[in-house]
C-alpha cells in the first residue's frame, strides 16, 4: 500500500510538470499569423486604414522608385535587370511592370546595410511610385512584389 501512495504521488508530480511545461511553452511560442484584422468601426476618411494598393490584373504600368534616404541604395527588378544605383533624392523609372506572369518583383537594399521602409503609392490607374525611406523595424523592408491579381505587397 505505501508502495502505491508513492507511486500516485510521483505520478501526480510528473502530471502537474508535464502540464506546467506545455502551458508555460505555448505562453512563449509567437502568434504564426500577426497580421490578422481585428473587426471594429472607424470613421472614413480619419480613422479608416487606407485601402490596399491594387491594380487591373494584366495591366501594364509604370514603377517609379524614389530615394528618401542621406544613402545610397540598390535596386533590382527580379529578372529583368541587374543592381541598379539610386543616389539620395533621385527617382528612377523601371521599366513597365506587369501584373501578368511574370509577377513584378523589385528588391532593395540598403549600401551601407541600413533598414529601410517602403511606402507604396498608386499615382494614376497605371501608376505605382514606390518611396524609400530610412527606418523601418530591422532587417525592414526589402521588396516590392506585384502580385498576378493586381495587389501590391511590401515585403
Amino acid at each position: 500500500m505505501i508502495v502505491r501512495l508513492g507511486f500516485f504521488s510521483m505520478y501526480s508530480r510528473f502530471k502537474l510538470l508535464s502540464v506546467f511545461l506545455l502551458s508555460s511553452t505555448l505562453l512563449f511560442i509567437p502568434a504564426e499569423r500577426n497580421n490578422l484584422a481585428i473587426a471594429g468601426t472607424c470613421v472614413a476618411g480619419s480613422s479608416c486604414p487606407p485601402p490596399p494598393v491594387q491594380f487591373i490584373p494584366g495591366q501594364r504600368i509604370t514603377v517609379e522608385v524614389v530615394n528618401l534616404t542621406r544613402g545610397v541604395i540598390q535596386l533590382q527588378q527580379m529578372p529583368v535587370t541587374d543592381a541598379l544605383t539610386i543616389s539620395p533624392g533621385q527617382v528612377r523609372t523601371l521599366l513597365r511592370g506587369s501584373t501578368i506572369d511574370p509577377n513584378f518583383s523589385l528588391i532593395f537594399w540598403d549600401t551601407m546595410g541600413l533598414s529601410l521602409k517602403a511606402d507604396i503609392i498608386k499615382l494614376g490607374a497605371k501608376n505605382l511610385r514606390i518611396e524609400l525611406r530610412p527606418g523601418g523595424r530591422p532587417p525592414g523592408n526589402r521588396a516590392v512584389y506585384l502580385n498576378d491579381d493586381g495587389r501590391v505587397k511590401i515585403l
